[in-house]
């Protein structure tokens, strides 16, 4: 899952205004403000983090990530994995909040809908392991072809293209959650776009919705397991990257929780003694590079030549400052697990050191390919301070040692997501949030198939590494695979890793059970509750 944007979130106590009524004070209610307006909230075609916590929260597919980074069961209550398949039995008493029963049928049409070409599903790739998927995504099989089918309303059984030794983890994914045929015909081209668009099976509904403004999310009475939701609604009045405004908030007890706090506010935080932690998030931050035909960054040796003239634990402590934030050696990061080790312990990559003589060399290779001059870099950046303070470093970077011109775009989120699929940038920052628990989930990112490879980086060499590690269920042979793919990666550059996220955030007392984790919607507050009921003004 694509993490657009640093410090998405910073949520807000439960205060409800003097003006509410006394039932509405009464209630047991976390307020919090997100950054950016949720891009899409249609599940078949989502892609970022904004809109995968919303997800999270008011919809459930097969299996859900449980508190204690495990799957759990969500709207299967068992199932049987097979090599070459599997059978999830749904829940009887699942429910969508119009009252309808959740059917195996929502998933049927659900997964087919991702994998319809007239979709246009950046995440299409995720379902090529139901057998058929990559086929139908292609255009040369028809959405029934794909492998899942319903046997009544209570089984759904699923063939799988190739050995899938992660594929529980894939469906407490949002891509493969359910969506009522009926609802979504009745809806077309409005699906998710508002809370009268969107029917919920989760633990929340989505009940009011005012774009870039505001969201409200209520308890679901409908859901199988409702009794365990211990909030009545999770407010969002606030949509702001004001970062500043939000640690005030929190100074003077109108804040409860902020998610995460950037540089200077950690500093300012430190200094009042305010109640921080910090949690290793699990996603790689990168340079985004464009490969396509006529673009600089095309270039192989341009490429090399930026690598070289930066710092990266300048970078880390003069522009990022947070605790915990560590530099990326590859584009697997160093948590994950590989076979009996981290991979990044199995296969080690050596650290590529700043050289600005070789670094000058590279950029004379690349302006000779190049007819003599380079063109200034286009660099896709986003509003915020953080996002802000990135691209000038890396323009005075550029500049001062290597004399290129870096010309900084910054646009709002949506229109970041809109560039860089159509490819309109040089440059941007991105970063890769897991959505499974294996290292494919950030290999298969720069496969030539990826609709998320919005580099669009080609390597038939690259694309059969990973073909072999998706076609194997042995371990060890899968892990070298992936191995020699991502060295592969880092001799073209694919992207330029740069760091392993960390964050700090603040919580108050009043409010516990959040659940923070690199895999599924973090933070989950669908385990969380206020302590404190008698506080003044709650």
């Amino acid at each position: 899952m694509r993490r657009r944007a640093r410090n998405l979130f910073g949520f807000l106590a439960a205060v409800v205004l003097a003006a509410l009524p006394a039932a509405a004070r009464a209630a047991k209610v976390v307020r919090l403000a997100i950054t950016e307006d949720p891009p899409q909230l249609d599940s078949t075609r989502a892609s970022d983090t904004v809109s995968s916590f919303i997800l999270g929260h008011i919809q459930e597919g097969l299996t859900r990530d449980g508190p204690h980074q495990d799957v759990v069961p969500g709207m299967a209550e068992s199932w049987e994995i097979r090599d070459r398949g599997a059978t999830f039995h749904l829940r009887k008493d699942a429910r969508w909040s119009d009252g309808s029963p959740v059917t195996a049928s929502d998933f049927v049409f659900a997964w087919r809908n991702v994998v319809d070409p007239a979709t246009a599903s950046e995440y299409a790739f995720i379902m090529y392991t139901v057998k058929n998927g990559e086929a139908v995504n292609a255009g040369k099989l028809p959405p029934s072809a794909l492998g899942v089918r319903a046997q009544g309303d209570h089984v759904l059984e699923v063939e799988f293209e190739r050995p899938c030794p992660y594929f529980l983890g894939l469906t407490a994914f949002k891509t493969f959650d359910p969506v009522p045929e009926n609802f979504y015909r009745a809806h077309q081209g409005r699906y998710g776009a508002t809370p009268a668009d969107l029917l919920s099976n989760g633990p929340f509904v989505l009940t009011h919705w005012d774009h870039e403004s505001s969201l409200v999310l209520e308890k679901n009475p409908l859901y199988w397991d409702a009794k365990s939701i211990r909030l009545d609604r999770i407010e969002i009045p606030y949509i702001t990257s004001d970062s500043n405004a939000r640690l005030n908030l929190f100074r003077d007890g109108s804040v409860d929780f902020l998610e995460a706090i950037g540089r200077d506010e950690s500093k300012r935080a430190q200094f009042e003694r305010l109640p921080m932690k910090s949690f290793t998030v699990g996603a790689l931050w990168y340079l985004l590079l464009n490969h396509r035909l006529g673009r600089p960054t095309a270039n192989a040796h341009l490429r090399r030549a930026i690598q070289l003239a930066y710092d990266p634990r300048e970078f880390l402590s003069s522009v990022i400052g947070i605790p915990g934030t560590r530099p990326a050696r590859g584009i697997v990061p160093s948590w994950v697990e590989g076979v009996k080790e981290t991979f990044r312990q199995e296969h080690p990559l050596d650290p590529v050191l700043p050289d600005l003589s070789e670094a000058e060399h590279e950029l004379e290779l690349a302006r000779a390919e190049m007819g003599g001059r380079i063109p200034p870099l286009s660099w896709l950046t986003f509003e915020g301070a953080g996002s802000q303070r990135e691209a000038e470093y890396f323009q005075y970077v550029l500049k001062t040692r290597l004399g290129l011109e870096v010309v900084i775009d910054k646009q709002i989120f949506k229109q970041v997501l809109a560039k860089e699929y159509v490819g309109d940038f040089d440059i941007a920052v991105a970063g890769w949030v897991p959505d499974y628990a294996d290292p494919m989930t950030f290999v298969d990112l720069y496969t030539s198939w990826n609709q998320n490879n919005y580099g669009a980086y080609r390597n038939a060499r690259y694309d059969s590494l990973v073909r072999e590690a998706q076609e194997t269920a042995d371990p060890r042979a899968r892990t070298e695979a992936m191995a020699a793919a991502e060295q592969i990666a880092m001799r073209d550059l694919v992207i330029l890793p740069l760091y392993e996220d960390a964050i700090v955030y603040l919580q108050s007392p009043r409010v516990e059970g959040i659940i923070r984790r690199r895999i599924g919607p973090d933070p989950d507050l669908t385990h969380a509750f206020v302590v404190d009921e008698k506080r003044p003004g709650a």
